[in-house]
Formats: C-alpha cells, sequence, structure tokens
C-alpha cells in the first residue's frame, strides 16, 4: 500500500482532481475505487468530475435511493455506488453486486464501509476530510500496481504529496 495526500480547494478544485485521476488510468482498464467521508465532503462531486472526464455529458445524480446508477461510455462501464442507505452489507449479495465487478468495469463506491466483507478490495481509497471551509484534504491509498501507477502519474502532474 502507498499512501499520499492532496489539498483541493473547491467544488471545481475536487472536480479537477477527480478527472486528473480519470485521466491518469490506462483505458478499457478496470478499476475501483472508494469513497469515504463524512457527508458533504465531496464525495458525489468528485464521482461526477470522474464521470464527466471519461466523457459522460448528461446529469450525474447521487444514487442514494437506488444504490448504483450505470453509464455506458466509449464501450466502458461504470458504476457509482451510494451504500449510504444500506442497511446490512449481506443486501449487496441480494442485489447481484459480483456482477458488477467486471476486469473492465470502473466502480466508484461512496460509504464502501457499508458494504465492508462483501465488496472486493478496492484499487484506490480515497479519504476525503474538511480541512477548513474551503479546503478539503484527501488522502489516497494504493492497494494495486495499476493505482500506484496512476498516483505516480498524479505526482508528476498534479503536486501529490507522499505522507
Amino acid at each position: 500500500m502507498n499512501e499520499s495526500n492532496i489539498y483541493i480547494a473547491g467544488e471545481q478544485g475536487m472536480a479537477a482532481f477527480a478527472a486528473a485521476l480519470a485521466h491518469a488510468r490506462e483505458p478499457k482498464q478496470g478499476l475501483i475505487i472508494f469513497l469515504h467521508g463524512n457527508l458533504g465532503v465531496g464525495k458525489t462531486t468528485f464521482a461526477r468530475g470522474f464521470i464527466h472526464a471519461l466523457g459522460h455529458r448528461g446529469a450525474v445524480k447521487s444514487p442514494t435511493y437506488t444504490l448504483v446508477e450505470h453509464y455506458a461510455l466509449q464501450g466502458e462501464r461504470i458504476y457509482h455506488f451510494d451504500l449510504y442507505r444500506l442497511g446490512d452489507a449481506e443486501e449487496l449479495e441480494y442485489m447481484g453486486i459480483r456482477d458488477y465487478f467486471s476486469p473492465h468495469a470502473i466502480c466508484l463506491i461512496e460509504w464502501a464501509e457499508n458494504g465492508a466483507g462483501v465488496l472486493p478490495q478496492a484499487d484506490i481509497e480515497l479519504h476525503i476530510s474538511i480541512e477548513d471551509s474551503a479546503k478539503r484534504r484527501i488522502q489516497i491509498q494504493t492497494h494495486s500496481h495499476k493505482a500506484h501507477r496512476m498516483l505516480k502519474h498524479l505526482a508528476r502532474h498534479y503536486g501529490v504529496d507522499s505522507a
């Protein structure tokens, strides 16, 4: 595991960081990102920026009540999960959660801790916290070689600081 920190200012900064991360990945390569943090820290803003960076032009809404939203873009499948309202991680089994995690799918998962024990290991975990009214701290943890390569790309082009 590799760990780094980045500091983001505002919604536009969060969307720009998400776009940079989206562009740092290998095309057509699957990816699992867990988004951790309290309500209102920018998890959905990150997901929106990531999905828009991959070419989606429409709205990206939070799947708080549906649990998952699907986007098909340029032959890639993106799944945006919000597990905030999940009562029990076992409910994920009933919805066929394993079918979403194919080798080429991108899965962005808000409130991933609510699916602990059922969800696969993330490639990247982002722990987002509020530093002050204008700034967010994102602690980035990588758990795969492809995620580590992405982080190295961000370090060169986005100024990521290693912890």
